[in-house]
């Protein structure tokens, strides 16, 4: 169950580890985490997708290391048996790449769920927010990364030639296509030889609830053809929306584990100076 649905989520409520992973597009000009502190979920935690990052790379928030997130985590007062619901009010899903964070180092992935419908859904039902900031109780949270599900820029080149995996983008089919800039400075138009687009909102409806899986399985099929392999790796811009995808595919092929390309576009597409 990546997935949660809002009925359940406010049922369970204090049973579960409630976290806000809401990122915007830098040119978006919103900030996460002021719009948390003026409205939450209950008992919700912020977690920062730029600042629980490595910060000894020019990348956006790319994979930590397994120490840093054990601190980072700890921080947050979450416990490896700690049953999670993740949700964001942003147009990217950015949940979804928390959800895979959670994936890559270790915690049980039958213990992460993504709130469908994030805030907007939420509020949309009156279902009740609130400004206060729960007190942490730090705990002694013990990663174990499965370096796996994370490929780099040398293996998605060797794949061009190679084609050992299929990799999808999640991109706009026009940012894909290479007809419009990217949104972030220094960045080329276009995509990665070789790869399939499928835009991440075609996946998600307009309360931005995820489809249901018959649409989401005919969208894939439509790409992919009928075979439903497990040998996929997902990118985008910045490995966000990525992760959307990702999530979308685990719910039609319950033997695939999120794998992504955590550099992107955002590597990939790096204008050589």
């Amino acid at each position: 169950m990546s997935l949660a649905n809002t009925n359940w989520v406010e049922k369970n409520i204090n049973k579960l580890k409630i976290i806000d992973c809401s990122w915007h597009m830098p040119n978006v000009e919103r900030d996460g985490y002021r719009e948390y502190l003026e409205s939450h979920i209950e008992n919700a935690i912020f977690f920062d997708l730029d600042k629980n990052s490595d910060h000894n790379t020019d990348l956006p928030h790319m994979l930590t290391n397994n120490n840093e997130w054990e601190k980072i985590i700890s921080k947050m007062g979450i416990a490896n048996d700690d049953e999670i619901v993740i949700y964001d009010n942003s147009d990217v899903l950015s949940s979804c790449r928390c959800w895979y964070n959670f994936i890559y180092f270790g915690h049980n992935n039958k213990l992460v769920h993504v709130l469908d419908g994030g805030l907007k859904k939420w509020k949309s039902e009156e279902k009740p927010t609130t400004k206060e900031i729960l007190k942490i109780r730090e705990t002694k949270y013990i990663a174990s990364e499965r370096e796996s599900l994370v490929k780099n820029k040398s293996q998605i080149k060797e794949n061009i030639i190679k084609q050992e995996f299929r990799i999808v983008d999640a991109r706009s089919r026009e940012r894909f296509e290479g007809k419009v800039e990217e949104p972030r400075k220094g960045l080329r138009s276009g995509s990665i030889p070789k790869s399939m687009c499928i835009p991440f909102r075609e996946l998600i409806n307009d309360d931005n609830t995820f489809k249901n899986e018959k649409e989401i399985l005919n969208i894939f099929k439509n790409t992919l053809g009928k075979e439903l392999t497990t040998n996929i790796v997902f990118t985008c811009g910045s490995g966000v929306t990525a992760s959307v995808l990702a999530l979308a595919y685990s719910l039609i092929n319950n033997k695939y584990i999120p794998t992504i390309y955590d550099g992107s576009w955002a590597e990939y597409g790096k204008i050589k100076i």
